[in-house]
């Protein structure tokens, strides 16, 4: 009986501090048959490196169970079967560094695994090595490569090619006994797997997870929330992490999803107020405050609303009701700091900030402005840092729409050498 494993890591070395960041186990009998399947996703307690490869959101990654919640589990799932990977040796030594940091030493680490990647140089003449360029040769479909329990299926199908090419008993069971993969029983908790959303999967609004209360007959006092609310709208986007914030927020104040509600529409007023102040609405404003509307569960015809009674707005807020009119601004000397693997290269994004006048810290510090993160829901140390000292965190294209508008004088600085 075999195991076949995949894991999707944040890097390519533990050495270097990488981690699983999915893991997949399905079982194969000894006829290549599938008898059942296990995946999850697994919060690595830092960035999740890059991202374009593997696919996984931090927005999904830090809901799931860390390693040492489902030790016990993939132990259970690999004993007494022989270990089958695409790259057995990438897969075993992070397997094998995860355990380390228990303070367990499985066999793993030393366990005769089966490669699906080697054994394609002697049942797949001509094809690569990479798992699709084999699974083409072999006629087996890959649906999502870089997914773990999608590659790991596409290596049992793999596995299932040889097992028929060679026929039974294959010459790789010679010797082996399911001793040699005997795992230690660890202490097993009840955590539910988090798999990855399917494509147009989104979570619902984050207004859904307030529980609806009867009136108020007073006023609650709001700022509490409403300053989390500007922090969050800074860059027009709300992550997963300042929606869990907003809701912790609204349910320390007692408040209910219509109250809350009616402080977004109270917002959406004051937004309107600022944007209408000089008589004219651009079409940029009105994008705005559409924008601004969807993601405070509000429609269009509520930001159209609030344009046609912005006139009243200003009275709104002179009653203190606190609302966006001092948007969020770099200044020249501000220091930023970037993290994560972005779209363009990290240099790119730097020398925009020193064209700027801004400067760039090594690392999060209490003179920091602003983190510019590749995923504003990254778990990453410096993310960690900014969420301590209450700095705002950004994705590149709002950090680009908060440059100063002119160059200023050069940074005190030039920009130290990357993390």
């Amino acid at each position: 009986m075999y195991a076949v494993v995949d894991v999707e890591t944040t890097g390519l070395r533990p050495s270097w501090h990488d981690r699983v960041v999915e893991i997949a186990i399905v079982h194969v009998d000894d006829a290549g048959t599938i008898e059942a399947e296990w995946c999850t996703l697994v919060n690595p307690q830092r960035d999740l490196g890059p991202q374009h490869i593997h696919g996984i959101t931090a927005a999904e990654a830090r809901r799931a169970p860390r390693f040492e919640q489902v030790a016990g589990v993939v132990a259970d799932r690999l004993r007494g079967r022989m270990p089958v990977a695409h790259h057995w040796a990438f897969d075993r030594k992070f397997l094998a560094a995860e355990y380390d940091r228990l303070g367990v030493r499985p066999s793993v680490q030393h366990a005769p695994g089966l490669c699906t990647m080697r054994l394609a140089g002697q049942f797949l003449p001509g094809a690569g090595r990479g798992l699709a360029d084999c699974c083409r040769t072999a006629a087996i479909p890959l649906i999502a490569a870089h997914s773990a329990l999608h590659d790991a299926r596409a290596a049992a199908q793999l596995l299932a090619h040889f097992l028929s090419v060679t026929g039974r008993p294959p010459p790789w069971a010679h010797g082996w006994t399911s001793t040699a993969n005997d795992w230690p029983t660890l202490a097993t908790t009840e955590v539910t797997p988090v798999t990855r959303r399917a494509a147009g999967d989104l979570e619902g609004h984050f207004l859904a997870r307030l529980v609806d209360r009867l009136p108020r007959t007073h006023q609650p006092d709001a700022d509490a929330y409403l300053d989390v609310l500007d922090r969050a709208l800074l860059d027009r986007h709300i992550s997963v992490a300042e929606a869990d914030a907003l809701v912790a927020v609204a349910g320390d104040l007692g408040l209910g999803r219509a109250e809350v509600r009616g402080l977004h529409k109270d917002y959406l007023q004051a937004l309107a107020a600022v944007a209408a102040a000089d008589g004219t609405v651009t079409a940029d404003e009105q994008h705005d405050l559409s924008t601004v509307a969807a993601l405070l569960g509000l429609c269009d015809d509520d930001a159209s609303r609030a344009l046609r009674t912005a006139r009243h707005a200003t009275a709104l807020l002179d009653h203190g009701t606190t609302g966006p009119a001092d948007r969020f601004r770099l200044r020249p000397g501000d220091v930023v700091v970037f993290t994560g693997e972005m779209a363009e290269p990290r240099e790119a994004w730097e020398a925009r900030a020193i064209s700027a006048g801004l400067e760039i810290g090594p690392g999060v510090t209490k003179r920091t402005r602003l983190l510019v993160a590749a995923d504003p829901d990254t778990m990453s140390g410096k993310a960690q840092k900014a969420a301590r000292y209450g700095i705002p965190i950004v994705h590149p294209a709002a950090f680009r729409q908060m440059l100063p508008d002119q160059p200023a004088t050069p940074p005190r600085s030039s920009p130290p050498g990357r993390r």
